[in-house]
């Protein structure tokens, strides 16, 4: 027995040193070491712990300013990672996504709490998960769920005005709380037909497990750092931070097998073939994206290459739940912060929305809006929901970059080598604030500066708007469509009801990134992330 101990004991000493010691070697052979940056505060956490206390991008975007538009950072045991704003260098990254993949950590963790999604696959399996899912999030099928946005976004509406006192005075209100049962809500219904009735108070367990997610407020874990580098020592330490997160990943996984079930049935019980077990291509209509899904996946005269597998379909159910729900949720929020620092377009985006005669616009008459369009692609610019993500090189190669600039050596390049494994942060927040694109006011929230954007904003590899929020190239977000209709129809109904300020002094406001970009009060850290503010119903002057 001792003897296997031992053997047991070394073996895992051999494992750790096959995996470490090459992550100990990196920085001395990658070719990043030739970039100018900052120099490593730490030889075990790099940057991280800087970064981790400050507030996302402002560090890196003071190390662009003093070092120059190209830079490299320490990551953990100081390997180095490649932070640019360059545009040409994004679009190069962005568009050869078989060449700069997630890491496999992130893959891993993601994989771990979603399955393996579209958020998560790589390669051909995306590819087909893609290809299927595309009819889903098109035009005319966002058309069709508007009616839904618009039911919700009055639900709340409804519930908010009912708090408010009957002497007109404003009411302190968490909306980032609010709206994130309101598009729980919304999700729930377009994505699966499936009635959360979040917004009426019904305990969910599902939510519950989205804020253990969500959580902003955690700790650099030496840990977590040792299990990345060491993957199967994830099975083997395992925290109560783990637990929970696998805990709730068990809710979402049980919540989306019973989706998926419910949504099956339905659609054999109401298609002409049903009784066969088959769907035919001429059944292939439903209203909500799982519904599309499902019928995709049991269609018959469908090619088994075009289909999705059971697995694969309900891999898709927390993706949906997660990138469809939080996100909008949290940008409708820093939207309507913005507002209240700006009460001019507060009330000029209110004059727009009130002159339309009525309370359930559809998709066109919302996107029509051109006052409505600028203060959501403003928000969307500063207050990005995914303020960064990360790649990894799987191969050699050599990035492009638009404009040249100098190494650590003095010499002057006009591209980046980069070696297998090496990793490069995608700067979403920073590019879209990029003062080089849009100049000195660049951190201010100006929604009339999309009346003539600057040239330079063209050059953003994005696929929406001149912006980077959801990405660019073949991995670009899949359900932009849905989140823009979503997030104007509730802008729309709370707008034109209430005014808004901000219930704390703007300095006590700090953002903190969990997943995604989150609001929290620094004098009310107890009460974890929320949006606090003051509520008054709009009084049409006389």
């Amino acid at each position: 027995m001792g003897i296997l101990i031992l053997a047991a004991f070394v073996a895992l000493i051999f494992i750790a040193l096959w995996k470490v010691v090459p992550f100990v070697v990196r920085p001395y052979l990658s070719p990043l070491r030739r970039l100018p940056g900052p120099p490593s505060p730490s030889w075990f956490y790099g940057h991280f712990r800087d970064i981790f206390k400050a507030e996302n991008s402002v560090l890196h975007e003071k190390w662009i300013e003093e070092y120059g538009n190209v830079i490299t950072y320490a990551g953990f045991l100081n390997i180095n990672r490649l932070y640019t704003l360059d545009s040409h260098a994004m679009n190069h990254i962005l568009t050869h996504s078989t060449d700069f993949q997630k890491p496999e950590q992130t893959r891993s963790t993601l994989t771990r709490l979603l399955g393996a999604g579209v958020l998560v696959t790589e390669g051909e399996q995306h590819r087909q998960q893609r290809r299927i899912m595309n009819p889903a999030f098109g035009p005319s099928q966002i058309r069709e769920l508007t009616s839904i946005f618009n039911e919700k976004a009055l639900q709340l509406r409804d519930i908010w005005a009912a708090q408010l006192p009957s002497t007109g005075e404003a009411k302190r209100i968490d909306v980032l709380s609010w709206l994130s049962r309101a598009t729980l809500d919304i999700i729930g219904l377009a994505g699966f037909s499936y009635e959360f009735n979040n917004l009426e108070g019904s305990r969910n367990e599902l939510n519950e497990a989205f804020k253990i997610i969500f959580n902003t407020d955690q700790q650099i874990r030496p840990t977590a750092i040792i299990q990345a580098l060491i993957p199967i020592l994830r099975f083997v330490i395992r925290d109560e931070r783990m637990k929970n997160m696998d805990d709730a990943q068990a809710v979402m996984r049980r919540i989306g097998m019973q989706l998926v079930a419910e949504r099956k049935a339905a659609v054999l019980a109401g298609t002409s073939s049903g009784e066969k077990g088959g769907v035919e291509r001429k059944d292939l209509e439903g209203r909500d994206l799982l519904t599309l899904l499902i019928k995709a996946n049991m269609a018959t005269d469908i090619p088994e290459s075009q289909r999705l597998s059971d697995e694969d379909v309900l891999a898709q159910v927390p993706t949906f739940l997660i990138a469809g729900h939080e996100t909008t949720s949290t940008a409708v929020t820093w939207c309507l912060y913005a507002l209240t620092q700006a009460p001019r377009v507060q009330q000029k985006l209110r004059e727009e929305l009130l002159s339309v005669p009525t309370e359930t616009p559809t998709m066109d008459e919302l996107m029509a809006l051109p006052y409505l369009d600028m203060v959501v692609r403003e928000t969307l610019r500063i207050h990005a929901p995914v303020p960064s993500t990360v790649r990894t090189a799987v191969k050699e190669d050599v990035i492009p970059v638009g404009e040249p600039y100098t190494d650590r050596y003095g010499n002057i390049q006009n591209e980046v080598h980069i070696q297998k494994d090496d990793v490069i942060m995608i700067p979403i927040l920073a590019i879209n604030r990029s003062k080089k694109i849009w100049g000195e006011d660049s951190f201010e929230f100006r929604p009339e500066r999309w009346e003539s954007p600057p040239e330079g904003a063209a050059e953003i590899p994005g696929v929406w708007g001149h912006l980077l929020t959801f990405l660019g190239g073949p991995r670009a977000c899949i359900g932009y469509r849905f989140s823009l209709v979503e997030m104007k129809a509730i802008l729309f109904a709370l707008v034109r009801a209430f005014e808004f300020e901000l219930a704390v002094k703007p300095e006590d406001l700090i953002k903190k990134s969990g997943i995604v970009q989150r609001p929290v009060i620094i004098s009310e850290k107890e009460k974890g992330n929320q949006m606090p503010l003051l509520v008054k119903a709009y009084r049409h002057a006389s």
